[in-house]
């Protein structure tokens, strides 16, 4: 019997070209070649330094990825530093605006759009596009919570945000002096609101939630992907108008840290790390229960196909090969 086995004949002519004709086996056989030439390119962006895979080690990380560190405290400072003229611009006692426009919900209606607008167009921007614009420690937590981030790099995003984000009111300081620093501007600290200290870590929980379960829904639905950054942004300008009076909308422990520093403004920062990291790691696990296939694609919120990915990234697999690979 076993000598029969060994001795098997090979499949006839006609056995061969019905395998031919097998529709099933001419579908595997382009998923494989696909992959193949997924992999092939990927390999060349590698070499040609266009993509960036995790790094092994501290020394490593900050070896291979410092561009990408650099660019997460670029964004957060960015953001601050709009965040401190626009504030300024809008609520200080003698700007222009603040008189013209006395009505405090429509003036965080302008600042919300301001900030959303801010925030969109880092996400956007080249170096947004390159290092994913998380630009707040929570949401780098998340990706890692996911897998998609490794942890050194998790590390030295969080640190690159919190010296981005103090760096940039710094400058705001040494422009404004005393009516960026004196109230009601006050740094534009976050603080709670007069309903309470529970009520704005709730709120906190709520908006970090919604912000975090949006980017985890859209990034990996491949019409959407490229909205994320609009629907952030929205969010963000929603969030200032209508929630700020409960916590002042953070969703950020290194932008609340930063306007807290110079001014020593400690009451209810606890809430500004609880909050957000407690809300988007729900969002986690939400995300999980509604999607049947719980794979994050990747942790950039606008994954540009020329600019390097240092995450451990599905992008190629959801979007296929770009037409320059």
């Amino acid at each position: 019997m076993a000598r029969a086995l060994e001795l098997a004949a090979p499949p006839t002519l006609v056995e061969a070209f019905m395998v031919g004709l097998d529709p099933a086996m001419e579908v595997a056989a382009r998923a494989d070649a696909a992959a193949l030439a997924q992999q092939a390119a990927v390999a060349r962006k590698r070499a040609a330094g266009g993509v960036a895979g995790p790094a092994r080690g501290p020394i490593d990380a900050l070896r291979r990825h410092w561009p990408e560190y650099l660019m997460e405290a670029a964004g957060l400072g960015l953001f601050m530093v709009s965040a401190g003229l626009f504030a300024t611009l809008l609520w200080y006692p003698g700007s222009p605006v603040a008189e013209a426009v006395p009505d405090g919900m429509l003036r965080r209606g302008l600042m919300g759009l301001i900030m959303g607008l801010t925030a969109i167009t880092i996400i956007y921007s080249p170096w947004g596009q390159q290092s994913g614009a998380h630009i707040n420690p929570a949401v780098t937590l998340t990706f890692w919570r996911l897998g998609k981030v490794a942890t050194w790099d998790a590390v030295f995003y969080a640190l690159a945000q919190f010296a981005g984000g103090a760096l940039g009111v710094l400058v705001v300081l040494a422009l404004l002096d005393a009516i960026f620093a004196d109230p009601p501007v006050s740094y534009v600290a976050t603080m709670p609101g007069a309903a309470g200290v529970w009520v704005a870590l709730l709120a906190e929980a709520v908006i970090s939630f919604g912000l975090m379960i949006m980017i985890l829904l859209t990034t990996h639905t491949p019409r959407l992907m490229r909205l994320t950054g609009v629907f952030a942004g929205c969010l963000v300008a929603l969030y200032i108008t209508f929630e700020a009076p409960l916590s002042g909308m953070s969703m950020n422990p290194a932008r609340t840290l930063a306007s807290a520093l110079p001014g020593s403004l400690w009451h209810g920062l606890w809430i500004y790390f609880v909050g957000p990291t407690a809300g988007m790691l729900l969002a986690v696990e939400a995300y999980r229960l509604i999607r049947r296939t719980p794979e994050v694609v990747c942790a950039k919120l606008n994954h540009h196909t020329h600019r390097r990915c240092i995450f451990r990234c599905g992008y190629a697999t959801v979007a296929g090969p770009s037409p320059a690979d």
